[in-house]
């Protein structure tokens, strides 16, 4: 691999966490990164840094420090009001270059993924993707990575212990966020930005939010496999009587019976349900890495030796288009009974 522009003798130890807002807000992603960025700080006795970049950013201050960062780096500029990945870039290579920290934390988001991978080539430094786990080694300094591979069947553990600053993105709902509490400081940084609109080779012309879907929090998780033969209505109404959301396995989505954003797993949502039930799902890993840490997992599957198995709570042989359809009527008799 070539040599990066910084060594390990050369860094500042230091552990950076990229932050993303939404309105007032700082994004779900933002707070699993603080959280484990923590962890990670602790684990070696260094800094944690939150940075936000954009215009006008003071009121996002206290999110940052009251989950559990030792300071906030601001990075302001009114080029930088709205999002374009020239500017990011930009800004964010200077202050690293002022500052070389150890390691630069990212959500695997579009936005950030973007600019991970631009700085990871400006700085001539590796970047581990799609991390599934995070930990310091305390003794050298070094950020050990843990990436799935071959469809979720091995986990490769990669570090850089040449290279810095070290850069590893997470996807949203890998790690759990800490609840906000008191300040570990009120300690606020604001990095010099020099930026010249001639830099940004893209215009916003206009900005449009989709609703979108998010069943990364859902408290109920119906998915669909392969065996419910593209059947989602079925499932749709029974997360409606349960509350819940539907998620679904990467070969529906890729047939075109359900959107995109719904597939759970390793290359899509990392979900924390309270129930999981699973419907129709063999159970390879990079599925069920998006569920495992539901409260409850309750799988059919008319095998019965299907993997999904090992990793269930309830576990039901049979046919699940005779199974849910008798579940359904179940529930709408009991919601009729307990209403009378």
């Amino acid at each position: 691999m070539v040599a990066s522009l910084f060594d390990p003798s050369e860094e500042n130890k230091a552990i950076w966490v990229l932050l993303e807002s939404a309105g007032v807000e700082l994004t779900d992603v933002s707070f699993e990164l603080l959280a484990k960025g923590r962890e990670l700080a602790d684990e070696v006795d260094w800094p944690l840094a939150g940075v936000l970049i954009g215009d006008r950013l003071e009121h996002l201050n206290s999110q940052v420090l009251s989950h559990q960062a030792d300071e906030v780096l601001l990075l302001e500029h009114p080029l930088l009001e709205a999002f374009t990945v020239d500017a990011y870039t930009q800004a964010l290579y200077a202050a690293i270059m002022e500052r070389i920290p150890s390691v630069i934390l990212f959500g695997a988001t579009p936005n950030s993924r973007d600019i991970a991978g631009r700085l990871a080539v400006r700085l001539r430094t590796g970047l581990n993707a799609d991390c599934i786990d995070l930990r310091m080694d305390k003794d050298r300094g070094v950020l050990i990575s843990d990436v799935t591979g071959f469809g979720g069947g091995v986990v490769a553990l990669l570090e850089m212990p040449d290279h810095r600053p070290q850069l590893a993105t997470v996807r949203p709902g890998v790690f759990h966020s800490l609840e906000a509490s008191a300040p570990r400081s009120d300690k606020v940084r604001r990095a010099k930005v020099e930026l010249d609109q001639s830099v940004i080779r893209t215009r916003i012309i206009e900005q449009v939010k989709g609703e979108g879907v998010s069943i990364g929090q859902a408290p109920v998780l119906v998915c669909g496999g392969r065996g419910i033969s593209g059947n989602f209505e079925m499932l749709t109404e029974l997360a409606e009587l349960l509350g819940g959301d539907v998620g679904a396995t990467r070969p529906p989505v890729d047939e075109g019976y359900i959107e995109r954003e719904r597939q759970v797993g390793q290359t899509g949502v990392i979900c924390h349900p309270e129930i999981a039930i699973n419907c129709g799902i063999s159970g390879a890993f990079h599925f069920v890495v998006g569920i495992q840490d539901a409260e409850i997992i309750i799988s059919i599957n008319s095998d019965p030796n299907a993997p999904i198995f090992e990793f269930s709570d309830y576990c039901v042989v049979g046919d699940v288009e005779q199974i849910l359809p008798a579940l359904i009527q179940s529930l709408k008799e009991e919601r009729v009974v307990t209403h009378a």
